[in-house]
Formats: structure tokens, sequence, C-alpha cells
């Protein structure tokens, strides 16, 4: 019988829909036809991007030139642009500002034909060092008061280039995605005096049946209540609300985790698009005892359509259990 199951962090219902049960091989993932042509990304190319925002380099190599091991630039094509005031203003009822923010690109390997799955564990920590030292520096700006971390993966999850990247967006507001998630984080604590996440961490490590993998420090964990098939996610096992607290050590534990979860997804549904972003506190907030950092890795392997639209509501063909030992069982 199809399920109804309500995210405990911000009240989000699903519908796990057993009656149309999904195994990993009843998904169609159309496979991506390399483009070829010209890459700006790759190493040699460096001339064709904006300019070097930061890099993890050779030593005696000039930024902007070959000798990179991951580099920043800025979006050829912002969203939101870096130069100017915010200028708050209103129009009647309605509300605006300026868009000021910072709209960058993390190339996370000079070598065109890597991903994130087959990259040396050493570059997979390059990666999350850059987001955090990215963060880091975007806080520094007033204007800001979040950055959201991003990977489209696959042209179906918006990735308009092959070359393996991630994005990131400072804003000059807190997403209401992150409010909803630190209000309901806020409410479960006032309730109980106990972080929501760190109680789904317990629990999970209790019951084992949603837990993909784990190691010392992380945990990757297909949530009680996903939105899609095979959504996974990753967290600190101790209490940590801002990512920015990540250590080196922890950094190589971290990369250790997400590679082998991503490496497992691609075994178990083959190179489907998928989504990951970075959920963290906002900037300039002191240590939030009900709050949890986490990235959520989001499958692209169904449509939203009408009914999800008009009610807010996930359909999921692929109970979390079942997902999580498929990805258990997978042979790496």
């Amino acid at each position: 019988m199809p399920e109804l199951r309500k995210d405990p962090i911000i009240g989000r219902w699903v519908i796990i829909s057993t009656e149309r049960g999904k195994r990993p091989h009843d998904f169609v993932v159309e496979p991506e036809v390399s483009r070829g042509g010209f890459c700006p990304f790759d190493e040699g190319n460096e001339h064709t991007t904006p300019p070097e925002i930061m890099s993890y380099r050779e030593p005696g190599t000039a930024p902007n030139s070959p000798g990179w091991r991951l580099r920043v630039v800025g979006n050829k094509f912002p969203a939101l642009v870096m130069e100017g005031q915010l200028d708050r203003a209103g129009e009647g009822m309605f509300d605006k500002m300026n868009g000021i923010g910072a709209h960058e690109v993390i190339i996370e390997t000079p070598d065109h034909n890597a991903t994130l799955t087959t990259i040396p564990l050493e570059g997979f920590m390059d990666v999350l060092s850059a987001y955090r030292d990215r963060v880091v520096a975007l806080s520094q700006d007033p204007r800001f008061k979040y950055v959201v971390v991003f990977k489209n993966s696959g042209r179906a999850a918006g990735a308009s280039l092959e070359h393996t990247h991630s994005q990131l967006i400072g804003l000059p507001i807190v997403p209401e995605l992150v409010q909803e998630e630190l209000a309901g984080s806020k409410f479960y604590y006032n309730y109980k005096e106990r972080c929501v996440f760190c109680d789904m961490i317990r629990q999970e490590l209790q019951q084992l049946v949603r837990v993909v993998l784990e190691n010392e420090e992380f945990l990757a964990i297909c949530p009680f209540a996903p939105r899609s098939p095979f959504e996974v996610w990753i967290l600190p096992k101790n209490h940590l609300s801002s990512y920015v607290d990540l250590t080196q050590d922890s950094c190589r534990l971290l990369a250790q985790v997400f590679q082998e979860t991503l490496q497992r997804l691609e075994k178990v549904i083959g190179k489907a698009p998928y989504n990951f972003i970075l959920h963290t506190a906002p900037f300039r907030e002191p240590e939030l005892t009900y709050y949890h950092w986490h990235f959520e890795i989001m499958p692209k392997l169904t449509l939203m359509a009408g009914f999800e639209w008009g009610s807010g509501f996930f359909i999921n063909p692929t109970p979390p259990e079942d997902a999580a030992q498929y990805l258990r069982e997978a042979q790496l």
C-alpha cells in the first residue's frame, strides 16, 4: 500500500508510491552524448574563462595559466553581479532590490574526461576544500547572508558544459528553503531540547535500514521521506551547524564517504543526471544548537508534473529502505 511520509525537519509530505514500486533497472536513463568541440574549462584554455578568483596550483605556476589542480572563476553568464549596492525599495505592495551577488564556477579538475567518481581522493578533497574556502571568503562581504553551493551533473540536471564543475551563488538573503529548515529545526529543539538531525542520525544508526555507508565521522543515508528515488544525504555524525568548521582531517573522511556514495549511485542507477546541494548555517551566526550542515544528493529519475507543482507533494516510486539496500549491496 502507498504511504504518506512526513519530513521531520520542515514538515513536507511525500508519497511513497509502492504500487508503482521501481527497482534500479526500471528507470530509463538517457545516455549523455558527448558534444565534443572546444571546452573553455580544459587546461590550456584558461584565457577563455573569466579571471581566476582562486586556484590550487603547482608551485611556480601563474594564475590564469596551466599547472592547476582546481580553479574557481566567475560565471561568464552570472545570475547576479558583484558590483553595486542592494538599494532595497518598495513598489507599492511589492519589494525589490538590485541583483547583487556572487556567481562562481568551481572547475574541479583539468582532466576533461574525469568525474567526481573517478578523480583521485585528493582531488575530491580539493573540491570540498574549495567550497569551504569560498564560503569563508564571501562571508566577509557584508552584503551577503548566504552562499548556495551546488552541482548540476548531466544535461537533464542543468549542466551546460560536460567538463565536471560545481557552482556557487552568494546571496543577499537567506533562501526560503533554508529558512524553513532553520525554523523547523528550531521548533523541534525548543520542544525536545535536542537537534532533529542528531536524533535522526542516532535512529538511523540504530535501525540501519536506510544507512548507505559510514566512517568515523560521516554518514550517508537515504532519508525517511525522500523527494526522489535514491535521494541520499551526507551528514557529519558530530553536531556542526556550519560547513566552514570542516577541518582538513575531516575533509578526507568526508571525501571518502561522498565519493563512494556517488560511485555506488553510478553503479546502481548508471550515469543518471543528479544535483547536489550544500545546506549550512547562514553567515555570521554563532554555532546553532538546533541545526546541522549536510549535503543532499538528488538523482534526476522522475519528473515533476501537474500534481507535484499544484500540491507541493513529491511522488517517489522507490522506498528509501529499498534504495539504501541496493546501494549498500552494490559491488564496486
